[in-house]
């Protein structure tokens, strides 16, 4: 099999981005007949893209998803040069999270850990015209 790259999608720095993301992603896993690892590769198109809106609200993100011999790769690109960084490890219980209203929304921070935990391979990857590509190899 030769490598094959889907176009790249352009998409928002928003929070409708990651569903977006996630039917693009759906769609060619099918198309490459990856059944038995597309919800691992959902997860981790959700949280790369997450992050990503994350760190450029409003700007241009792009996904874009390749295989070769070796399976695929989920790369995610936006413009910022920070890179990603995993909270510490650790076991967390309900008591941990601040569940009121007013702070649902800032108990992330594990979506590396979850990458991590599904792909074969993931890290950053400095995109020489500006910007960075957060990557993650599955193995199917």
């Amino acid at each position: 099999m030769t490598a094959t790259a889907e176009p790249i999608k352009a998409l928002m720095g928003t929070p409708s981005a990651v569903g977006l993301a996630r039917t693009f992603a759906e769609a060619q896993m099918r198309k490459w007949d990856y059944l038995h690892i597309l919800d691992s590769a959902l997860l981790i198109v959700s949280e790369i893209v997450t992050n990503a809106a994350r760190q450029t609200p409003d700007e241009e993100i792009r996904l874009q998803l390749s295989r070769d011999d070796y399976g695929i790769i989920i790369a995610v690109w936006d413009a910022d040069h920070a890179l990603p960084e995993a909270k510490p490890m650790a076991e967390l219980t309900l008591d941990d999270l601040d569940l009121s209203e007013e702070a649902f929304d800032d108990n992330g921070g594990w979506g590396l850990h979850i990458v991590q935990a599904l792909a074969a391979k993931c890290g950053v990857t400095a995109d020489p015209a500006g910007g960075k590509w957060v990557w993650a190899r599955m193995h199917p």
